[in-house]
């Protein structure tokens, strides 16, 4: 059921902005109808003694022939884009409750769960640490790692342990019974000729809602960390 108003929602708010631009594509634009009355005015109110000539009333038929066909035309385009953002709607309902990764450096920690995602080492490093903010940017924990090989690092953090590609690390929150439910923000750093470098993080966030643009494009509504569109997901998490 909650799939099915997923849907509902999302074509509600497409088709609002789609009439919207619609109306105001016809409050601009002459019409086939308005065309065609334009043409038999002209026809009735011409000057008998020097009446249209054969080869002008042909190209103005010819006119609105064209134009004929560019409204059956996108008729049928906006028909097919219904039928195509019905289809989005429906594969973009099942995200609704998943867990994605993008780049970001906040997530929210359920209770229960745990933050996961991949962090992009682009060398070898032996002082990798990561720094965890409250929402308010107060420091509230920090984990040395130390050596890390260079590639795609996994990461998960459940408020008083974590794990670096699935092992447990000699680390504990100085927090008795870790942190608490809600949002943080997370900077993973090592050093680069003396200085601090800062790492691509990927980490996770539950999908809330899915919204459709009026091109068809999906945005994802993540739990702390925003709107963001479906191309920049990293992975899908199970």
């Amino acid at each position: 059921m909650s799939d099915i108003n997923s849907i509902s929602n999302v074509l509600q708010d497409y088709s609002i902005e789609k009439k919207a631009k619609t109306d105001k594509k016809d409050g601009n634009e002459l019409g086939q109808k308005a065309f065609l009355q334009l043409m038999i005015t002209q026809l009735e109110n011409q000057d008998p003694l020097s009446p249209q000539e054969n080869g002008e009333f042909i190209a103005q038929l010819a006119q609105f022939s064209s134009v004929e066909s560019l409204d059956r035309l996108n008729n049928n385009f906006d028909s097919f884009t219904k039928n195509f953002v019905a289809n989005q709607a429906l594969q973009a309902s099942s995200l609704v409750g998943r867990s994605v990764s993008v780049e970001t450096n906040t997530s929210y920690l359920m209770q229960g769960s745990a933050v996961t995602g991949l962090v992009e080492i682009p060398e070898s490093t032996d002082d990798l640490k990561v720094d965890i903010y409250s929402n308010s940017g107060e420091l509230l924990d920090t984990i040395d790692i130390g050596y890390v090989p260079a590639g795609d690092l996994a990461f998960r953090w459940n408020g008083q342990y974590a794990e670096i590609n699935g092992k447990l690390i000699n680390w504990k929150s100085s927090h008795e019974g870790g942190l608490p439910e809600g949002s943080y923000k997370f900077s993973f750093t090592s050093t680069v000729e003396g200085k601090p470098h800062q790492m691509k993080s990927y980490l996770s966030a539950n999908v809330n809602s899915v919204t459709i643009g009026s091109n068809g494009a999906l945005k994802l509504n993540l739990a702390g960390v925003g709107a963001v569109n479906l191309s920049d997901v990293k992975q899908f998490n199970e």
